[in-house]
């Protein structure tokens, strides 16, 4: 039976990963190892400056004092008796779309699981209110129904995002591209007890690219979107003209 395991960045006691871990265990054997708690926007952060501790939970669950990056790490090497062939991420109360795969930690551990070879699928939910974990559910059984049908054989990272509509009015799936959001990001200034000035980073920017067939836009219309992610950032089209700039320097 194949072996899933499923981490998140929201920590081990949010609703998403609960979602996520029960579903999976519909099709195959589970081990959740997640941050101890909410480590939102750490991207692929490791901790290097203190060590780390992973215990259980009473639900069985494990949890680890670091990043969801260290996570996959300790499930991995700290739990040697369970060898995953597939590593699942989510649900995040949020979406991950355009930039926001750079920052999110849901992202990251799919993301770290790819880079180790084993094929990685991070899950977001495009919503905060908490009104659609029940189209969360019916979204991941849907996937993995599908999924594990023909389950990959290499290494693969896709990012699904799932829209807020109701469960019945799940339009479908659709491959889809990042999109884009603005670049500003607001800063919250604010005083602690003791009347120093201290700074809270805002929300997200607002959405900048949201054209047909952007995950932004086509999960806005309902539909289950997954967007396949490389993690090689060279700027192929531009090669030639860097070297050119740069010819003759240390001649």
């Amino acid at each position: 039976m194949m072996n899933i395991l499923v981490c998140n960045d929201d920590g081990y006691l949010a609703e998403g990963i609960a979602v996520l871990a029960r579903v999976a265990g519909e099709f195959a054997n589970v081990r959740v190892v997640a941050p101890e708690r909410n480590r939102s926007g750490v991207s692929n952060s490791l901790t290097l400056d203190r060590p780390l501790h992973i215990r259980q939970a009473e639900n069985g669950f494990y949890y680890v004092s670091g990043t969801p990056t260290d996570c996959i790490h300790l499930g991995l090497h700290a739990l040697p008796d369970f060898k995953p062939h597939l590593v699942l991420s989510g649900v995040n109360h949020g979406a991950n779309m355009g930039d926001d795969t750079l920052y999110s930690g849901t992202v990251a551990a799919a993301t770290e699981a790819y880079l180790l070879g084993i094929p990685a699928v991070a899950f977001s939910l495009n919503d905060f209110s908490g009104r659609y974990w029940d189209t969360a559910e019916k979204a991941v059984w849907m996937m993995l129904e599908h999924l594990l049908k023909n389950p990959p054989k290499q290494p693969l990272l896709w990012n699904v995002n799932i829209p807020a509509v109701d469960a019945k009015d799940i339009q479908g799936c659709k491959i889809t591209r990042l999109g884009r959001r603005h670049h500003v990001q607001s800063i919250v200034p604010a005083h602690n007890p003791r009347g120093e000035a201290v700074y809270w980073i805002g929300p997200a920017g607002d959405v900048s690219d949201r054209e047909t067939g952007t995950g932004f836009a086509e999960c806005e219309a309902g539909y289950i979107t997954v967007t396949p992610l490389q993690i090689d950032l060279t700027d192929f089209d531009t090669m030639a003209q860097v070297a050119e700039f740069w010819q003759g320097v240390g001649r």
